[in-house]
């Protein structure tokens, strides 16, 4: 029998199923990890636990610092769409439309999901690798020793500052978008900014807005949240700082895409 549990430890098949398995152990355990951590930080929020100095700090941080990046990021996306699609739609008889389409792409997807995208890697990559730089050297310990929850003095303040700025980073940067389209299509087209800012209204709702900041709050949520949870359970020293600052930024990615989703099905399907 050790024979062959020994040949079938060796097999593909064994291996394969082993690496499944363990995959699906790691992801299963951090969804708990980030559930258990959502909700005690949820308590703290409702019951009004929170530091108000850090929280300070944690918005001047996740709101102000992350805005150059932000507005470079969705202000350059705009310009390379409109760029490409303005001239088309002006030789095809729609150039009237060119600031409708622009607007609607910006507030319903681009100033949402790439201003998420900038700050997960900015922001949310520095609040994993924080958060993981205290737990393998043992300073989160020290802050349960002192008789102090880590989730309320390190998740609360970061999470609420995510769900605060999000909305006004998003805003900003979907004013950015929209300048920098209508900038392109001047220069591309002969369509002055008239006509690109008397389309831009046609098709823009209220429910459009609010589905944008609903979304941003969603967003800023998550992230702080996947950040703070995967730099806590971080172990092994470097290396492992360096592995939970990898999850955090892809498990951010994944995380505010299905958002998207769930969004653009419940409010535009």
């Amino acid at each position: 029998m050790s024979t062959i549990s020994k040949y079938l430890r060796q097999s593909a098949t064994y291996k394969i199923f082993k690496g499944f398995s363990s995959k699906l152990y790691d992801f299963l355990d951090t969804l708990g990890e980030i559930s258990k951590s959502g909700f005690k930080t949820l308590f703290y929020l409702l019951t009004g636990q929170i530091n108000m100095t850090e929280l300070m700090d944690q918005c001047h941080r996740f709101g102000i610092s992350s805005l150059p990046i932000t507005l470079s990021i969705v202000s350059m996306t705009s310009i390379i769409v409109a760029s490409q699609v303005a001239s088309e739609m002006v030789k095809q008889g729609g150039g009237h439309f060119v600031g409708l389409m622009m607007t609607m792409l910006i507030v319903r997807e681009v100033g949402a999901i790439m201003s998420g995208f900038a700050i997960i890697s900015m922001i949310g990559s520095s609040l994993a690798s924080e958060i993981a730089t205290m737990r393998v050297t043992e300073q989160i310990d020290a802050i349960k020793v002192l008789k102090v929850d880590p989730i309320r003095y390190l998740f609360v303040p970061r999470v609420l500052s995510g769900i605060l700025m999000m909305p006004v980073v998003v805003i900003l940067a979907s004013i950015a978008g929209v300048l920098a389209g209508a900038v392109t299509t001047t220069l591309t087209t002969d369509l002055g900014y008239r006509a690109y800012f008397d389309s831009a209204w046609l098709g823009l709702y209220m429910k459009d807005l609010g589905v944008c900041l609903l979304k941003a709050v969603f967003f800023g949520g998550t992230i702080a949240l996947i950040s703070c949870a995967c730099g806590y359970t971080a172990s092994g020293g470097a290396k492992g700082v360096g592995l939970a600052t990898t999850k955090a930024v892809v498990w951010s990615f994944v995380a505010i895409v299905i958002w998207d989703m769930i969004f653009a099905i419940a409010f535009f399907f």
